[in-house]
């Protein structure tokens, strides 16, 4: 990309960006919301259909507004986006709390039972706060794309495609500087993924204070899911 064609990018709203397809992430959250259907009844927080049926409360009216491409946001639309990442995570956290007790207490009558609901919970909290990541990171997903990079917030993480300008020609012509790229739910699932394995940031850094504190109490719930899950398989199988 020529030199005055990558500063312009930098300059202008992105009009011509369609913007980031809504199924994804209607897709993510409808996977989030069976899990949290299929958790066994004694890691609910509440009744098994009311954070469902929030959930979907919240869903309906946000793909209303974009129902295939998200391009538009008011004000509405963020409170609503950003409440139902909140419940999402919420109530993962508090299937979290309700697992730990009942692993540590050996209360449950299922073993084999638990140790689903911990899968359970490790794949919702990584579907959580991917969303999470995505609503917030440089103003969400409506902002990434369609204004220009002069009015994006601060960013919240950075990518290794925010550093690849000055590396080989084939790298570099995919690099934010060169091709105006912006991350995509992928790229924030991904991150979620080996934040939850690796219980630390991989190739992806988190700049801003609450992206700091995002990711650290993801990888304390993720530790504690797999520490406590491993311990308990290790009971069953005896």
């Amino acid at each position: 990309m020529p030199a005055d064609r990558a500063e312009a990018s930098t300059r202008h709203p992105r009009h011509q960006r369609r913007g980031e397809a809504r199924l994804p992430a209607a897709v993510a959250t409808l996977v989030a919301i069976v899990l949290y259907l299929a958790l066994p009844q004694q890691l609910l927080v509440a009744p098994r259909f009311v954070v469902p049926v929030l959930e979907f409360a919240l869903l309906i009216p946000l793909t209303a507004i974009n129902p295939r491409r998200v391009t538009r946001q008011t004000r509405l639309s963020r409170v609503l986006s950003l409440s139902l990442v909140v419940v999402i995570a919420g109530t993962n956290l508090g299937a979290l709390a309700l697992l730990i007790h009942d692993l540590v207490a050996g209360a449950a009558d299922s073993g084999q039972a638990l140790l689903l609901g911990a899968l359970q919970v490790w794949l919702t909290n990584v579907i959580a706060f991917g969303l999470a990541y995505w609503e917030l990171d440089r103003g969400g997903p409506v902002k990434r794309t369609q204004s220009g990079r002069s009015d994006f917030p601060l960013a919240d993480f950075r990518f290794s495609q925010d550093e690849n300008a000055d590396t080989v020609e084939e790298v570099a012509a995919g690099s934010s500087v060169k091709s105006d790229w912006v991350p995509t739910l992928v790229d924030y699932l991904y991150v979620s993924v080996t934040n939850s394995t690796a219980f630390s940031p991989t190739d992806t850094m988190p700049l801003s204070s609450r992206a700091k504190v995002l990711m650290a109490v993801q990888s304390v719930a993720a530790l504690l899911t797999s520490l406590l899950a491993i311990a308990r398989a290790v009971s069953v199988l005896k």
